[in-house]
């Protein structure tokens, strides 16, 4: 079963922790053992793990990918003008994988999951993959 986390960014960049619906996902299907997929199907939004203690790393990490891809470059080509959106998701990347282990995300004291969304506010999707 694939199970789909529905989303509504807020601001162009912006990191969502979705660690806890994730969290949900694994109680719902009373997994024990495992992996878990987490994947964005867009070209403009990506997933990471990163620091979930200090908000400040969400906005330093945002901050250096728009040093790295900055917008309104004269010299971008694509006529939607969010060539910098798919350069970020590019570096980024679409998906995550984590061990389930004793019913818990494997994940370090101070990781979470985070949907990236780097061309919004938008709706998006994220999709879940359980494999036990």
């Amino acid at each position: 079963m694939i199970h789909k986390i529905h989303l509504k960014t807020r601001k162009r960049d912006e990191m969502l922790d979705i660690t806890y619906e994730v969290e949900k996902l694994l109680v719902q299907e009373n997994v024990q053992e495992g992996l878990v997929v987490i994947y964005s199907s867009h070209t403009t939004a990506g997933i990471t793990i990163n620091e979930n203690a200090d908000p400040d790393v969400q906005k330093d990490f945002l901050q250096r990918l728009d040093e790295i891809y900055p917008w309104n470059l004269a010299s971008d080509r694509h006529f939607e003008g969010n060539s910098a959106a798919h350069l970020k998701t590019s570096t980024v990347g679409a998906s995550q994988t984590v061990i389930v282990h004793h019913g818990k995300l494997l994940l370090g004291r101070w990781q979470g999951i985070y949907f990236c969304e780097f061309d919004g506010p938008r709706e998006r999707i994220c999709y879940v993959k359980i494999l036990m």
